[in-house]
């Protein structure tokens, strides 16, 4: 597929796809008020296995948005975290994907626990992601969004009342603005060592964070720089890329840490417990690769099974 058909492919998301995100978060930000847990994942993990009607139903609109935007689209695969959707009407086959997460932190979003969950998607092909949006419905007075366009990232409060591509476009890119200081380091996947994983990357100078002491999604964090990067265990393959696209336009990178190559997507596995895709071991990812050394150093050894009792 040609670098035209690529930019063709973005310029469609990026046109059509914000108005959707935002309709999504207001659906997601209503369902929230009443009891819509559902039963389906047994991974034992919480955090894994929080399913809600509000998945499907946001899931099932953005497929249906992407299957009716422009027949480019369609030409593209389409991975979401769930199964419903019209899945069938795009492509089995072809370099690109459109990888979905309907209700990014769906624990948090359940249990009322906080304000960082998120509507996402984004591109990407074997190497590397070309562009992500991340909508957070109750983030700020109004919603916040994350796109990251090729190198351009963008991170802003929404303003309902004006278009949502406006809203994007007149955003000022955080790549010069952003804090370069920060420690903070957000770990997950590490099952009920978490919090002990957290307090290592702490010992060495960063400031490890584990899921239930996340001030907010990490997305925005890292977009304006309040994170320095993530360490994550067999991250999968809905989310964890748009934590890769900040980091590389950026001009840092996602790394596994048992050999300090770069992450791409042509490895991954089923994790059939928690139903969905992965990558295999343990990623770390920073703009900062003085930070993605030190991650890699400190984690090399650990264990890179994710359930290594099974």
């Amino acid at each position: 597929m040609s670098d035209n058909k690529l930019t063709q492919i973005i310029d469609v998301l990026s046109q059509s796809m914000p108005p959707v995100m935002r309709w999504a978060g207001a659906i997601a930000r209503t369902l929230r008020r009443f009891d819509i847990t559902l039963e389906g994942k047994s991974s034992g993990s919480a955090n894994t296995d929080a399913l809600t009607l509000a998945d499907l139903t946001v899931q099932e609109l953005l497929v249906g948005a992407l299957r009716d935007a422009d027949p480019v689209l369609r030409t593209c695969r389409v991975e979401g975290e769930e199964e419903t959707g019209d899945l069938g009407a795009f492509v089995t086959e072809g370099p690109y994907v459109i990888a979905l997460d309907p209700i990014d932190g769906t624990k948090q979003f359940r249990d009322r626990t906080g304000d960082g969950y998120a509507v996402m998607l984004h591109l990407r092909s074997r190497d590397t992601v070309h562009y992500s949006l991340v909508y957070l419905p109750e983030a700020g007075p109004q919603g916040t969004w994350v796109e990251i366009n090729g190198d351009v990232v963008k991170c802003g409060p929404d303003e309902p009342r004006t278009p949502a591509t406006d809203v994007l476009a007149a955003m000022t890119p955080t790549n010069e603005s952003r804090d370069r200081d920060a420690k903070g380091i957000y770990l997950i996947g590490f099952q009920q060592w978490d919090g002990e994983r957290a307090d290592a990357v702490t010992d060495v100078g960063l400031q490890g964070v584990a899921p239930d002491d996340m001030p907010g999604s990490i997305y925005p964090l890292m977009a304006t720089g309040e994170f320095i990067g993530s360490l994550i265990h067999t991250p999968n393959i809905y989310d964890f890329p748009v934590s890769l696209h900040i980091a590389r336009a950026f001009g840092g990178d996602a790394v596994w840490v048992a050999n300090g190559e770069p992450v791409h997507f042509g490895e991954m596995w089923n994790d059939v417990t928690a139903d969905m895709l992965r990558l295999p071991g343990i990623v770390a990812c920073s703009p900062d690769r003085e930070v993605l050394g030190t991650l890699c150093e400190l984690a090399k050894d650990w264990d890179p099974e994710r359930y290594p009792s099974a």
